[in-house]
């Protein structure tokens, strides 16, 4: 339980740096576990899910080194894992379980997967399915979903699958299949998504060609370890630039975020909202980054369908919290993945900010949004993360524009993907209020 910080008096002011992208952090284990020799990593994120990650391929024989955000690693490749003495828990990763069964399915042995409540919730045949095309089994749950039993199949086949849904997770297990089969993979997206697999995999010397949707993979690359610096999560960014957009006098800035094009839906729907963002000292050699500066502004409403989706999932619950001080009616449609998350976040977004006086319909697939919301607490009024990161800080960020008193239960669940966020919110807010309870 945590008090949070009410109806802020003034603006968030200063400057910050973010920590690493955990998609990238994630992929950057994985591809230096899977490439030979040394793979230096710094401004790695420390969080509760890619530490699941470290721990994984630490269990298969890689030996891997971490201080702080940075991580040394002797990469072993595919051939070199070995199979884990225990089945190898996920927690709460699901980026780490769906990867891991795309590396799994081409090794020579069995692996017993398995998470906790929440992750063995989420559905994980959208993964096995197209995956049995390369000659691995998968022993799974009833539900379809964790524990799976993987039987790897040491000589995979090479595949070709259109993907049913836009899922970067889904591609990025299939890419890593793809790269252990003789031969040539394709893989078929519905609609863009994020990059990180293929910008990595080509950094670490992998090869594969892009033609629209269209991602033919090379299998069975020589891949070698590489020095890889991680940008700051725009994700992570995404919370203190809504606050920033939304608390009257707002004027920050924040260093080196990542701006992959396959990841800034967010901004571009800001700025189709009316903020005021502005993107400087662009650099980067695997991932482009930025600083990005905002200023509190006027919002006005937006309409968001099926294809403004994939590059802006992960904020799309902030995206019903900035419409509801937005001028107009937000629809959010066609963004249905949003029910297989962490939490069906539709649902809950949609519970929570109600609990504070927003008006928002929920949609089967999405939100509409009535703005000039005022936000209230009634009483002595309880928020719940219900166990989701991402819930947990849009309410903190909710609270900051909320009058009365607010009390966030769950909120250790924030550590699964940004440990220090309430130490770095007060850091640009000033008011200590909540920060060690």
């Amino acid at each position: 339980m945590r008090k949070l910080t009410t109806n802020l008096p003034h603006g968030l002011r200063g400057e910050l740096q973010v920590p690493g992208d955990k998609s990238i952090s994630h992929r950057s284990i994985i591809f230096g576990a899977v490439a030979d020799g040394i793979t230096d990593i710094s401004h790695f994120l420390p969080s509760s899910d890619c530490l699941t990650t470290v721990r994984a391929f630490a269990a298969m024989g890689v030996p891997i080194k971490r201080n702080g955000d940075r991580v040394s690693m002797h990469g072993i490749g595919f051939s070199g894992l070995r199979r884990p003495q225990q089945p190898l828990d996920m927690g709460n990763s699901g980026t780490t379980a769906r990867l891991l069964l795309g590396v799994l399915s081409g090794r020579p042995f069995s692996t017993r997967l398995f998470g906790d409540a929440s992750l063995s919730r989420r559905p994980m045949r959208r993964v096995t399915d197209p995956l049995e095309q390369t000659g691995a089994r998968f022993a799974v749950s009833e539900s379809g979903t964790l524990p799976i039993t993987v039987h790897g199949r040491p000589d995979p086949s090479p595949i070709r699958y259109r993907l049913p849904i836009a899922s970067a997770q889904l591609k990025s297990a299939l890419i890593l299949a793809a790269l252990q089969a003789a031969g040539e993979s394709t893989i078929i997206e519905k609609l863009p998504t994020r990059d990180h697999t293929e910008r990595m995999l080509e950094a670490f010397g992998g090869k594969l060609r892009r033609n629209g949707t269209v991602i033919r993979v090379a299998g069975r690359p020589m891949l070698r370890g590489q020095s890889v610096t991680i940008p700051g999560d725009l994700s992570s960014a995404a919370f203190f630039i809504t606050a920033a957009a939304l608390v009257p006098g707002s004027n920050i800035t924040l260093h080196n975020v990542g701006v992959n094009p396959t990841r800034t839906g967010f901004l571009d729907i800001l700025k189709k909202m009316g903020a005021s963002i502005t993107v400087v000292n662009r650099h980067g050699r695997i991932e482009p980054a930025a600083d990005l500066r905002i200023r509190s502004s006027m919002l006005h409403a937006a309409t968001l369908t099926e294809k403004d989706i994939p590059a802006s999932i992960d904020e799309l619950p902030l995206v019903a919290l900035l419409a509801t001080q937005a001028e107009g009616i937000t629809t959010i449609t066609g963004a249905g993945e949003l029910r297989v998350k962490e939490t069906d976040r539709i649902a809950v977004v949609s519970e929570e900010l109600r609990r504070l006086g927003a008006d928002i319909v929920e949609l089967p697939d999405g939100m509409r949004i009535r703005g000039n919301a005022a936000l209230r607490a009634p009483g002595d009024c309880r928020v719940s993360s219900h166990g989701d990161h991402r819930i947990g800080m849009m309410l903190a960020v909710a609270a900051l524009i909320t009058r009365g008193s607010l009390t966030l239960a769950g909120d250790n669940a924030i550590a699964i993907s940004y440990p220090n966020f309430f130490t770095d919110l007060t850091q640009l807010t000033g008011d200590k209020r909540g920060v060690v309870q």
